[in-house]
């Protein structure tokens, strides 16, 4: 997918290589946006063929001018091209590229290519620990991994969508020992998971002053692990009310699965990872723990001394299972950046043990969220719950809508998709990497960069239309040659012929935040449009329809892209 405009400058610039004896080059790859429009809408630098071709840049630049001067009668949507230095500059003819932009948007979505036909990705994300509260320290994972999988689903992959349960370890332990020291009268059948978390609040607060309970925990733990019926019994129970309300969360982000696969799904598999880097003369025993020395990493811890698994062992074993079941062409792990190490070993001790797709592994890495200056911990039970955050999101949003619009129907249906919308956007405009600090008057800023003003432009575009009364089929080729020739125009016609390429670029860099940076500039530039020229009543009103289609239509799909909905009124 590529930009649509330089799409066809590349098949010209193809063609002037060609016959200079350099085919076979990525040449849209190379196009640029100039630093002043008096240098043109586009240029190719030539640099980079100087060696192959034995010549200088300049002299390059000017064969490849002359090449495309002598045919530029043949490309109306082209006007003019010159030389500077080592860059060839292109100058586009405005009417004729609004033509070739809208019909391209208003065309048959093939256009928007398919590059990942026959491939497929995998992508673990969101992954609750089971009996913790579903919090916004969780919500990250979950809207970029939402967000990542419908971008690789519309550029044609096979997306697997994994669910990986945090739903083993030693503090299932702690919770057991919670539950039958302080559980009495707690029916499992209805308890919710704040009472799990008091009684693991609980453990912790008792294991100050008695460090025993630690040695219990540990002690149930490994009978879990064994199979005791008991055990097994509490376990399943706090995993099943545990899906219950995470499903709830789920429902309102709009977020689906192919399937829940929590770490205790690996039990059965982990001793067979074990035993192979066994055969392998990989383990090696430390401190009587057994691990896998790396190199200039720290060794991957396998087995505690006690012989409990950890987070390693069950990463190896689900990754080797992952791939007999799916042969994925990618596994995206979309795990907070403190992560990497863990990562790297488990990435590390794969490699060693011969796995050559371990090169189709990557961790999508990202920062952490902030809820002004509160710090979460479990431990301590000072945590934000998600569906606390999307409420009070919802409530704010009515707020805003009773005083903008108090007379919009299906206020509370709008109302909950423009706060979870400002919450998610606020989220995927940042690069994933950097850290957020979450802001309640900036994220449903009407007037920013926000999720807000996005789904703004939106209904603003499908009332326009709806009052007209054009529908798409009605404004089918309705863009001439003379039509869109204005500059605000032609700067939202770039802006939109750009929008493949930003899709691209976000799956390419496993970044969300290039979708949301291009859906601004789209709605930043059809608001400057619609603010200097009339659409209803205009001369030129079908084919400024025709443009408001195409800007629907693509903040439409990116919002979808990012997990957001896209509502008609506001």
């Amino acid at each position: 997918m590529r930009n649509i405009l330089t799409s066809k400058l590349a098949a010209v610039i193809e063609g002037a290589l060609e016959a200079a004896g350099a085919s076979g080059i990525d040449v849209g790859a190379l196009i640029e946006v100039p630093p002043t429009k008096e240098l043109g809408d586009y240029a190719f630098p030539c640099f980079q063929l100087a060696k192959r071709l034995r010549k200088a840049p300049n002299l390059i630049a000017s064969d490849i001018a002359a090449w495309v001067d002598e045919r530029i009668a043949k490309e109306p949507w082209l006007a003019k091209v010159e030389t500077v230095g080592g860059y060839v500059n292109f100058f586009l003819d405005p009417g004729e590229a609004g033509r070739t932009v809208v019909q391209a948007i208003l065309s048959p979505k093939e256009a928007w290519g398919r590059p990942g036909e026959g491939k497929t990705v995998v992508i673990d994300y969101s992954s609750p620990n089971i009996a913790k509260p579903f919090h916004i320290g969780h919500m990250r994972s979950t809207i970029i991994g939402h967000s990542l999988a419908r971008i690789f689903e519309l550029l044609g992959y096979r997306v697997v969508r994994l669910n990986y349960l945090g739903d083993w370890g030693t503090q299932f332990g702690k919770l057991i020992v919670a539950f039958r020291r302080w559980g009495e009268g707690l029916d499992l059948d209805t308890a919710t998971i704040p009472d799990l978390l008091r009684l693991y609040v609980k453990f912790h607060e008792e294991a100050e002053n008695d460090p025993s309970l630690e040695d219990e925990a540990r002690a149930a733990f490994r009978a879990l692990e064994e199979g005791a019926d008991e055990e097994r019994r509490l376990w399943r129970a706090f995993r099943e009310l545990s899906l219950k309300e995470f499903e709830q969360t789920y429902k309102r982000l709009g977020v689906g699965f192919d399937e829940y696969r929590g770490e205790s799904a690996y039990n059965d598999k982990m001793e067979e990872a074990v035993a192979r880097l066994a055969e392998l003369g990989l383990l090696e025993e430390s401190e009587g723990a057994l691990v896998v020395h790396l190199g200039d990493l720290p060794p991957c811890l396998i087995k505690k001394k006690d012989g409990a698994t950890l987070y390693a062992t069950r990463d190896i074993a689900a990754a080797l299972d992952r791939f007999e079941t799916y042969g994925f062409d990618h596994l995206l792990y979309v795990v907070g950046a403190p992560q990497q190490l863990h990562f790297k070993q488990v990435f590390a001790v794969l490699e060693k043990m011969g796995c050559e797709w371990v090169d189709r592994l990557e961790h999508i890495a990202f920062g952490h969220i902030r809820f002004g200056d509160e710090q979460m911990s479990t431990r301590k039970g000072n945590v934000l719950f998600l569906n606390d955050l999307l409420d009070e999101a919802a409530r704010r949003a009515r707020a805003i809508i009773d005083e903008r619009n108090p007379g919009l129907e299906n206020k509370d249906r709008v109302a909950e998709q423009v706060g979870i919308g400002a919450v998610v956007f606020n989220d995927l405009a940042h690069n994933r990497i950097k850290d957020i600090v979450f802001d309640w008057d900036a994220a449903l800023n009407f007037e920013g960069d926000t999720g807000p003003y996005v789904q703004y432009t939106h209904a603003r575009t499908a009332s326009l239309l709806k009052k007209a009364g054009w529908e798409r089929a009605d404004v089918d080729g309705a863009v001439g040659p003379d039509d869109l020739v204005e500059p605000e125009a032609y700067e939202l016609v770039k802006r939109l012929a750009a929008f493949p390429e930003a899709i691209a670029k976000a799956a390419e860099q496993r970044e969300p935040s290039e979708v949301a940076r291009q859906l601004i500039a789209i709605c930043q530039g059809f608001n400057s449009f619609y603010h200097v020229h009339r659409i209803l009543g205009s001369e030129k009103e079908k084919a400024r329809a025709a443009l408001a289609w195409a800007v629907k239509e693509s903040v439409a799909l990116g919002l979808y892209l990012l997990g957001i909905e896209a509502p008609e009124e506001m």
